[in-house]
């Protein structure tokens, strides 16, 4: 198999799973007709065409950016992009080993969503998961995590099972190495806790078999886009209270320093030149910091 037929079929995979997961999130708020909130419209998603440039202004790819605004999701978006070109010097120094005569060309697709629920018992929600090809390797990255505003075992046994049914075809230590990486990655240094109640978390991942390492990509895609609707259908009805909601602005406060002090991926969109407002779409709606 040649590099172009991977890249097609791993830019069609992420493009799929986005209308997947695009088309069961509108699904769930057509469901949505009674509880707090119910009396807004459903939300659907407005998709946005993204293009990146390289710096003497020829084309270096783009993708689809996919938000909505809905009576159970607050805000949530589902971005796919497939870009190449040069990497910038910050970014070939981290994925080319500071080795100053690489050649810096790249290759990426990826799919990342981020979901900002109305509800304070519906957990927040990340994944990514994503194909890098350079001059000198290729790998899978990615993951997904959970981040509950109040503790819930159910979900959150729920959730991690399904990221351990992703990573089946490597074995249990797999989901455990990945676990880990999750809860170490997922952490802000300067509050001395973890973001959320983690997941799975991977970089780099090539066995050297890219078909199998594919497959797990899929299958960790696929155990996310069944799990995290249930999680919702579940919670979405309970009620809250204006305490509950003020809890909830302050814990995405949390997320938002996360993303823009840590977070390796809106660093590498920053760095690699892409449209803003897909890198930033993570950000919650309405946040506070008391």
């Amino acid at each position: 198999m040649t590099d172009e037929t991977r890249k097609a079929e791993a830019q069609a995979w992420f493009e799929s799973l986005r209308d997947r997961i695009c088309a069961v999130f509108e699904k769930i708020e057509e469901e949505y007709t009674t509880g707090q909130h119910s009396e807004l419209p459903p939300g659907k998603f407005v998709r946005t065409p993204t293009k990146r440039t390289n710096e003497d202004g020829s084309d270096a790819g783009g993708g689809l950016m996919s938000v909505m605004h809905g009576r159970v999701f607050e805000k949530v978006g589902v971005n796919t992009s497939t870009v190449n070109g040069h990497l910038s010097p910050d970014a070939a120094k981290a994925l080319l080993e500071n080795n100053p005569g690489a050649d810096t060309r790249f290759w990426a697709s990826s799919i990342s969503l981020i979901a900002h629920m109305r509800n304070p018992h519906v957990p927040a929600v990340h994944m990514n998961t994503r194909h890098m090809i350079t001059a000198q390797e290729s790998w899978f990255g990615g993951g997904a995590d959970l981040t509950p505003m109040f503790p819930n075992a159910e979900d959150e046994a729920d959730f991690h099972a399904a990221m351990q049914r992703g990573c089946r075809a490597f074995g249990p230590e797999t989901y455990a190495k990945y676990k880990k990486w999750c809860d170490e990655y997922f952490y802000l240094p300067h509050r001395k806790e973890p973001r959320g109640a983690g997941g799975i978390f991977f970089d780099r991942h090539n066995s050297g078999d890219w078909e199998k390492d594919f497959a797990f990509v899929k299958d960790v895609g696929l155990a996310f886009s069944e799990v995290y609707p249930q999680i919702i259908r579940r919670r979405m009805g309970q009620p809250w209270t204006d305490a509950e909601r003020h809890h909830q602005l302050v814990r995405r406060g949390r997320y938002v320093e996360f993303n823009l002090m840590w977070d390796r991926g809106t660093l590498f969109g920053l760095k690699t030149g892409h449209n803003i407002e897909a890198i930033l779409v993570s950000m919650p709606p309405e946040v506070r910091w008391p």
